[in-house]
């Protein structure tokens, strides 16, 4: 019996997950698939770190792919042993241990890492980021241990530390460069609302700072600001953005620019090699959230089946804030420019505000906050580009407006 093609998925996070899922329903048992992650879990769900941060899961609710997963499927799972070289002559896989496997298709999907400041003091005992469940285990022991956090960023990852951290009982500070929080997702009014609702949850913010330097001796005591003003700190989180990481595949010889290169097919222009996830660039872009991963994991898992009759063209993002009584959704382009027109809804006393941005009779972009029922109809309406013009006028009041008004 002709042996068969052997596939290795490097990286065991969600864009790789999701990926042997799609291929497995399409050819099961067409590799023999080896799988090397650095984490020692099993796959599971990133974005319910902040829900497990917070108190409201464990780790066990957010596995997606727990070991026996694995055996069921045939395929071989080195939990904690990282891919640490890839020979493109030999076709071969070296993992940190020793381990060689050797490849027909390979599929990189090592993901990102945290952006950490580089200033003094970044690397003090004490100094994290929030990216894996030993991000979170170190938080939930200092929280139990010490009091005052500084979480350095105020965008989506950033505030979903600070939220989890005060709701496990820890004084916390937001510091962020920019004027408003969550700039690449909100505008000045929906961003002026959600600073006021976690402040009144106890947060604080400070907008317009720029961090200098963490001061510590054995571990951070504070942190100081270009202005020369300091804030004390037992726990600093850095949640600054993040850099693909590409390392691996540059050293294989492989093109990369910010991102792994890959085309319409999630190809890297070595055609035995493909990735997904937040280590690609695709058109120049490289994507940090779920939505345009799991549109990467499709295209490229008809391929590796071979039953490539798709190709990935870019995604359109679309943004939820993950914190417990928060309504907030943006997606597309939601400021506008030359061309576009807004419609703007605002009840300010029930905390609603709703930006509607178009181009001639066509949805671009949409930033909602307090009432965001409507925001997957507005981005589907946004992704097929359907023409809004016999009902514009009633839009921005939303779906169930709209249909009883045609009905």
């Amino acid at each position: 019996m002709k042996p068969r093609p052997s596939l290795v998925l490097i990286g065991n996070g969600m864009a790789g997950g999701r990926a042997l899922e799609e291929l497995l329903k399409l050819a099961p048992d067409l590799y023999d698939i080896t799988v090397y992650g650095a984490e020692p879990h099993g796959n599971y769900n990133r974005i319910l770190l902040s829900p497990v941060l917070a108190g409201e899961k464990c780790v066990a609710d957010i596995i997606t792919h727990p070991r026996e997963w694995y055996a069921a499927n045939g395929i071989t799972l080195y939990a904690g042993d990282p891919a640490a070289k890839i020979d493109r002559v030999r076709r071969t896989v070296h993992s940190m241990s020793g381990r060689i496997t050797r490849y027909d298709r390979l599929l990189v999907a090592t993901g990102s890492r945290p952006f950490i400041l580089p200033v003094p003091g970044n690397r003090l005992p004490g100094v994290i980021a929030f990216r894996d469940i030993a991000d979170v285990d170190t938080m939930l022991a200092a929280a139990r241990q010490h009091k005052r956090a500084v979480v350095i960023g105020g965008g989506l990852l950033g505030l979903e530390a600070a939220n989890g951290l005060s709701r496990q009982g820890m004084d916390v500070t937001v510091v962020h460069l920019m004027d408003r929080l969550m700039e690449r997702q909100l505008d000045a009014p929906a961003a002026e609302l959600l600073r006021r609702n976690l402040e009144s949850r106890g947060l604080r913010f400070l907008l317009k700072t720029q961090t200098a330097e963490i001061a510590g001796r054995e571990r951070v005591e504070a942190v100081r600001f270009k202005d020369g003003s300091e804030i004390p700190a037992d726990l600093v989180v850095m949640a600054a953005g993040i850099q693909p990481n590409i390392e691996l595949a540059k050293v294989a010889g492989l093109s990369c620019e910010r991102g792994l290169l890959v085309n319409d097919t999630l190809q890297t222009f070595d055609p035995r090699i493909y990735a997904v996830g937040e280590c690609v660039q695709h058109r120049k872009l490289t994507y940090g959230l779920v939505a345009p991963v799991w549109e990467q994991a499709r295209v490229c898992a008809t391929h590796l089946a071979r039953q490539g009759h798709r190709s990935y063209r870019g995604s359109v993002l679309s943004t939820q804030l993950k914190v417990t009584g928060i309504d907030l959704y943006s997606a597309g382009d939601f400021l506008g420019g030359s061309g576009t027109e807004d419609l703007v809804y605002k009840d300010l006393r029930r905390g609603v505000y709703k930006r509607l941005v178009l181009r001639g009779n066509r949805i671009e972009g949409a930033v909602l906050y307090g009432d965001t029922q409507d925001g997957p109809w507005y981005f589907e309406l946004m992704q097929r580009k359907a023409d809004v013009g016999g009902y514009r006028n009633r839009l921005v009041f939303g779906r169930r407006f709209v249909e009883a008004a045609a009905a």
